[in-house]
């Protein structure tokens, strides 16, 4: 564990920072607020990977810390070990498939940790006479809304109803939040995002399965019909929405994060195929195909699988200026070419 050398300079936590969200999220503070102490606390699953971190590893404001954000032990002596300012909570058992399979896990991660994490926060900023200043940001996800038809919008005010073991607990998580601010003065706020895609996502999610589907000429999975709708953001462009959340959101508000870029996933899976088919002729020459997307293999859907995601994301545009900078055409080529260096860097039997 650290020692307490940085407690005088003010720290943020940042849970789940060598994730997909998390790891971008880090990157860009840590470059943007050289005045703070960034403090990234992941356990390292399956999900976490160091890698991503390697451009700040070796910054001076940059802290890492392996541990669980269910382990009381360690969430305690963060708080003793830094001054800690906020709290940007990003950890999350977040793969849909895994939490249908087995809802255990995300529970205990997603519930248990959250409250962990509140408490430690709250007895520290109690203690300090801090409370109502330093900030709690609760970081989720647009499926605790449940599933939407063909039109309409997931606003702020909508009500919860998650339709499946990991939206539930991403939903009870927040209600969790919301409780500590009702009930001791805590200063928290929620964001709620909807579907992100860019760099150093795992390869479990969508974009980067058919990424590497493809061009292992395998059968590119899609559930069911492939019309399932979701709402796209580039990363970047998420990322800096909770920084302007975080410093400038009004307390006890829930603020909803879109790109305003609906595809279905099949779209999604013919875009990304016809830009490897510009990237990869050679191999699509050797394979006697005549476009990656003839890969694609359509299969049982998903149990519960939601519709259609999108969200109103206006008030976040009214309130705070924000909006996407990334045009989606640019965002995904972005991508592709990122996972193709990546590829090319690391042995094709590891992860990205």
């Amino acid at each position: 564990m650290t020692e307490n050398k940085t407690a005088e300079k003010p720290a943020l936590l940042i849970t789940g920072g060598a994730g997909f969200i998390g790891s971008n999220f880090v990157l860009y503070m840590v470059e943007k607020y050289p005045s703070y102490q960034i403090v990234n606390l992941d356990k390292l699953t399956y999900a976490g990977a160091l890698d991503n971190l390697a451009p700040v590893e070796r910054r001076a404001n940059y802290h890492f810390v392996k541990g669980d954000i269910a382990d009381e032990q360690v969430v305690s002596q963060l708080f003793s070990d830094f001054d800690i300012h906020g709290v940007i909570h990003l950890a999350a058992e977040s793969h849909v498939d895994r939490s249908i399979k087995d809802a255990k896990q995300f529970v205990e991660t997603n519930l248990l940790g959250t409250t962990v994490l509140l408490q430690a926060a709250k007895q520290d900023w109690e203690k300090k006479g801090v409370l109502s200043e330093r900030r709690f940001h609760q970081v989720s996800t647009d499926e605790i809304y449940g599933s939407l038809g063909s039109t309409g919008k997931f606003t702020e005010e909508t009500p919860y109803a998650p339709r499946n073991p990991y939206s539930a607990s991403k939903a009870g998580a927040n209600l969790l939040v919301n409780s500590f601010a009702h009930t001791y003065g805590m200063n928290t706020i929620i964001s709620s995002c909807s579907n992100n895609y860019g760099p150093r996502q795992h390869r479990e999610k969508l974009i980067p399965t058919i990424i590497f589907k493809a061009l292992s000429l395998e059968p590119i999975p899609i559930y069911g019909d492939g019309e399932n709708i979701r709402d796209w953001i580039y990363v970047e462009d998420h990322v800096q929405a909770l920084d302007l959340i975080f410093h400038h959101g009004r307390r006890l508000e829930t603020y909803n994060v879109g790109g305003n870029n609906e595809r279905t996933n099949i779209d999604i899976a013919t875009t990304v195929c016809h830009i490897l088919d510009e990237l990869h002729p050679e191999l699509l020459a050797r394979s006697g195909k005549k476009s990656f997307q003839d890969l694609i293999t359509y299969t049982a859907d998903r149990q519960g699988h939601d519709r259609r995601y999108a969200v109103d994301d206006s008030k976040i545009r009214t309130a705070l200026g924000w909006q996407p900078q990334t045009d989606f055409q640019q965002g995904i080529r972005q991508t592709v070419a990122w996972y193709l260096e990546a590829m090319e860097a690391v042995p094709r039997s590891t992860n990205a």
